[in-house]
C-alpha cells in the first residue's frame, strides 16, 4: 500500500513537472511556401492592407480591422475573428524591412484599439511573451516565389496550432496570387 501511494506521488510529481516544464518552453515555427506568382507580385500582395484583409489568420477566419504602416519603425494592428464571432487582435512594430527580401516585425496580443496585452494576461495556453519576432523571407525562384515565415517564442503547448494557423494562411494568400 506505501509503494502504491509513493508511485502515485511520484507519477503525479512528474505529471506536473512537465506540464510546468513545457508550459514555459517556446518553440520556433517556421512554415514555407512556394507560390506560383513573380516575386514583385507576392510582395505587393503580402504587405497591401487590402490583400492582408482577405488572408490574415486560419482557414474561416475573417480579418474585419487591418491597420497597416508598412515602414520601418511603423506599427500595425492585426484582427482576425473566428467562425464563432470572437475576434482577436495582434498589434507590432516593424523592424527591419528589405524590400522584395525581408521583414522582421515584433508580433503581440492587443486590444481592439492597438493597446498591448501582456503576455502573462493573455488566456491562451502556455506562457506567452510580450511579443514574439516574426521574419517573413522572400526568395525568387525561377519566376515562382518562394515565401518562409518564421515566428520565435511560441509556447510549446500552441507550436501544433500556430504552425497549422501558418500554413492555412498560406493556403489564402495563394489564392491572391494564382
Amino acid at each position: 500500500m506505501k509503494t502504491a501511494f509513493i508511485t502515485i506521488i511520484s507519477i503525479s510529481v512528474v505529471i506536473f513537472l512537465v506540464i510546468a516544464i513545457t508550459g514555459r518552453m517556446t518553440k520556433t515555427v517556421v512554415v514555407s511556401r512556394t507560390f506560383n506568382a513573380p516575386l514583385e507580385t507576392v510582395w505587393t500582395r503580402w504587405n497591401d492592407t487590402e490583400s492582408i484583409k482577405q488572408y490574415w489568420g486560419p482557414k474561416n477566419y475573417t480579418a474585419p480591422k487591418i491597420e497597416n504602416d508598412f515602414r520601418e519603425g511603423g506599427s500595425f494592428l492585426f484582427a482576425m475573428r473566428s467562425p464563432s464571432g470572437e475576434t482577436f487582435y495582434n498589434a507590432g512594430k516593424y523592424t527591419q524591412i528589405i524590400p522584395k527580401e525581408k521583414i522582421a516585425a515584433t508580433l503581440s496580443f492587443a486590444d481592439e484599439n492597438g493597446n498591448l496585452i501582456p503576455g502573462s494576461e493573455v488566456k491562451a495556453p502556455g506562457h506567452w511573451p510580450d511579443a514574439v519576432n516574426v521574419t517573413v523571407t522572400f526568395k525568387d525562384v525561377g519566376g515562382k516565389t518562394e515565401v518562409t515565415v518564421q515566428e520565435d517564442g511560441i509556447p510549446a503547448l500552441m507550436y501544433i496550432l500556430a504552425k497549422m494557423g501558418w500554413q492555412q494562411q498560406m493556403d489564402k494568400f495563394e489564392l491572391l496570387v494564382k
